[in-house]
């Protein structure tokens, strides 16, 4: 490697970085890794990732009854009171009952975050998407991105829980469809949940 330059980039306008060819670009190259490693806010300190590949299942009531996907957490225990926890989460679910939507909620410590404004009788929840339409053998997947602020240095459980909010009590699944007969055109996936500490 060459000698570290002595300016910085952007360089000077009585500089051309060309006209000294190979050594110009090599010092460019320390200049802009000098500076990229001065930098102290966005950087991603940890990295925890949790992938369940098994199937889950759970019989939830309607009109908003939820439960917990076991299996499907992470815990991260954040260096500074001050950095924040970037999640994010894939959920391929199934509902018995057709129409019934699987919507979920990002959960810390068991508590629902992420969701939305309360209004009235309804139910605040992160996000999700029509599970069943109308055939037995639908999955859909629900996404979470969400950068929260837990102000702590204590170990911090994200998870996920699922809404049944068909009229009946349904059987909600993950990585599964309601029909799982041992057939090609059938299918088990794969979802998963990972939290990021960020530097303030």
């Amino acid at each position: 490697m060459g000698t570290t330059p002595t300016y910085s980039w952007p360089y000077p306008d009585d500089t051309d970085p060309v006209a000294n060819g190979a050594q110009d670009i090599e010092d460019l190259a320390l200049a802009v890794e000098t500076t990229v490693s001065g930098l102290t806010q966005g950087k991603i300190l940890q990295v925890v990732s949790t992938t369940k590949t098994d199937t889950f299942s759970a019989s939830v009531a309607g009109s908003g009854g939820s439960t917990s996907v076991t299996g499907l957490t992470a815990t991260i225990t954040p260096a500074s009171a001050s950095n924040k926890v970037l999640v994010l989460a894939t959920i391929t679910g199934a509902s018995s009952q057709n129409y019934a939507a699987t919507i979920v909620a990002l959960t810390r410590g068991g508590t629902a975050i992420g969701v939305g404004d309360t209004a009235g009788s309804r139910t605040s929840v992160t996000g999700g998407t029509q599970a069943r339409l109308t055939n037995d053998n639908d999955v859909a997947q629900a996404t979470v991105v969400y950068l929260d602020s837990p102000s702590s240095t204590s170990a911090l459980t994200y998870g996920i829980d699922v809404y049944n909010f068909n009229a009946s009590t349904a059987t909600l699944y993950v990585n599964r469809a309601d029909d799982d007969n041992d057939v090609a055109n059938r299918t088990r996936s794969s979802s998963t949940i990972t939290v990021m500490e960020v530097s303030a």
